[in-house]
């Protein structure tokens, strides 16, 4: 007889493997047989994954499934071959997964770039600086709210570097991590009157119902934020040739037309770069 601690045992480190190769759905797109799961953050929470996974759902017969995750939980899902093509902003961390062979097909498709908003008031007077990193300095000394997404996230990864570069560790009461997407910690800066450094792409388009930030600093080379798509490897998970093809069309220029485009007509602006504006600085 199988013993029942034994089987329980089994039970227990069973269940946590179930849950890892099912990672949450946040949204699907398309209704055809050839189903693939990519994980993002910003453009899917911009609506930007949505314009393209339906115009490349409607004519290759497939089903983008969406998994919501910051860009360092995306590469993790990769690879774990938990979701079958990734779209970060994290270009070292990229290379990285190329080079130990667990992702392929690396892709340039866009950019845009951080902004670093606080209260119009700017207690720690970074409006006046000319680089990130002496921005940086100036909020660490004056001991100013600052709001940390310290999710490992690209934008995570970018502010990390820039505290790397001033010299600085961050810590303390106006320091504050909150574990949450972009907007979600936009809106906190907002409330509760700190400074944050947001991407472009968000500010176009959440904006104008943050009433008490404001764009204080930006321009700074070290804020341009290239993404790039990567897939599995083929064969590595059931939806890797169909993500590869959606990488291809999203580097076509109808998929670099929507990139292009996307946000003029709602906002007077777009919120993405292309991948050729994104070149110059990859």
């Amino acid at each position: 007889m199988f013993p029942r601690s034994l089987a329980a045992l089994c039970l227990a480190l069973l269940v946590p493997t179930l849950a890892l190769s099912q990672p949450k759905v946040t949204e699907s797109y398309g209704s055809g047989p050839k189903t693939f799961l990519l994980a993002t953050g910003s453009p899917g929470e911009l609506g930007l994954l949505k314009l393209l996974g339906e115009a490349f759902a409607a004519k290759n017969g497939a089903t983008l499934q969406w998994v919501k995750a910051g860009t360092g939980e995306s590469l993790d899902l990769l690879k774990a071959k938990q979701v079958d093509m990734v779209m970060v902003h994290a270009p070292a961390k990229v290379d990285q997964a190329v080079k130990e062979g667990w992702a392929v097909k690396k892709t340039l498709i866009g950019s845009n770039e951080f902004f670093i908003v606080g209260p119009a008031a700017d207690p720690a007077g970074i409006a006046r600086l000319a680089s990130a990193v002496e921005a940086y300095k100036a909020v660490a000394a004056k001991q100013a709210k600052f709001f940390s997404r310290g999710d490992n996230s690209g934008t995570h990864q970018k502010e990390t570097a820039v505290w790397k570069a001033a010299g600085v560790e961050p810590s303390g009461p106006w320091y504050i991590v909150t574990k949450d997407f972009m907007t979600a910690t936009l809106k906190r800066a907002n409330d509760e009157g700190g400074y944050f450094m947001t991407d472009s792409s968000t500010w176009v388009a959440e904006g104008k119902n943050m009433p008490k930030l404001a764009i204080l600093f930006k321009g700074d080379k070290m804020l341009v934020n290239t993404y790039h798509a990567l897939a599995q490897p083929k064969g590595a998970t059931p939806g890797a040739e169909t993500a590869a093809a959606f990488i291809d069309f999203v580097a076509s220029k109808e998929g670099q037309d929507i990139i292009r485009s996307y946000g003029k007509a709602q906002y007077g602006e777009s919120l993405y770069n292309d991948a050729d504006y994104a070149k110059k600085y990859d």
